[in-house]
């Protein structure tokens, strides 16, 4: 597993923004179920560049193309760089083609390390996904990396990170594609009590709960959202978002989830699946 170190402010306080799920297309004009994705990222990024929020990095937690097009990583990578001048790390989602993703992100300049050491923390990110469906798992190597990597720093504090949702939010048709074998990664997480968070992307919409002493926190995406507590497929009227965190020292997590303002982009709410 690739590392690098994480800068961090005097304090001490690693700060990340996350943004997840863009679902990009190689045409700037293209839209995902009635919201132009090129148009809603370009505006999530002009919202964060428009806050006083210091950040030291950037999680990118997969789904940053829809149409498995290099133009599309290309443009991802343009738009992000851009707007947020700090370092961009990224993980593939179920939608992604992590070949092509991981050769055009790298040419742009977009860091490959998955792994970000502090002096007080850990940033693990994971590939969690299986080509071709939309659930999860955590391949074996995968498995063997975290454990490896919290091994090597037990003092540390950890935050790990993967595309996909480890436990049910109570939306049935979207529980159906969750981390197939949560239970192994939940087996590795209980023998470190210094892992304090796993973040995901996938769900489209904001999640923060508690299981066995760990934080589970899910995002919004920056484009189309999921109704919450929806039996079948279904779009919600929130709007497009953003996670910022503050890890602390002395392991607090501090983290706020933004959006832009309400009704600037509304998908189409009778959709009935992409």
């Amino acid at each position: 597993m690739e590392t690098c170190t994480l800068n961090n402010q005097d304090d001490g306080v690693v700060r990340l923004l996350q943004i997840s799920d863009t679902h990009l297309f190689a045409g700037s004009d293209r839209d995902l179920l009635g919201i132009a994705t090129a148009e809603s990222f370009q505006a999530v990024l002009d919202a964060i560049t428009e806050l006083p929020q210091p950040y030291d990095v950037v999680l990118a937690t997969g789904d940053l193309s829809q149409d498995h097009s290099a133009d599309s990583y290309q443009r991802f990578a343009r738009m992000a760089s851009a707007a947020l001048p700090k370092p961009i790390h990224w993980l593939p989602g179920n939608h992604d083609h992590r070949v092509l993703m991981q050769n055009e992100l790298l040419a742009a300049g977009i860091r490959p390390e998955m792994r970000l050491v502090s002096e007080h923390w850990q940033v693990i990110l994971l590939d969690s996904q299986v080509y071709g469906t939309p659930h999860g798992w955590l391949s074996h190597l995968q498995l063997e990396q975290l454990e490896a990597a919290l091994q090597q720093h037990p003092e540390k504090h950890a935050l790990i990170c993967l595309h996909h949702h480890t436990f049910p939010i109570g939306s049935i048709w979207l529980d159906q594609h969750d981390l197939k074998n949560a239970n192994d990664f939940l087996a590795i997480l209980a023998r470190y009590p210094r892992v304090k968070a796993v973040l995901c992307g996938h769900v489209h919409q904001e999640y923060d709960q508690y299981h066995q002493g760990i934080r589970f926190l899910t995002s919004p995406s920056t484009c189309i959202q999921f109704k919450p507590l929806s039996v079948d497929f279904s779009l919600d009227g929130m709007s497009p978002g953003w996670r910022y965190l503050q890890l602390y020292p002395d392991g607090r997590i501090a983290t706020q989830v933004w959006r832009l303002e309400p009704g600037r982009f509304v998908p189409d709410l009778q959709s009935t699946g992409y």
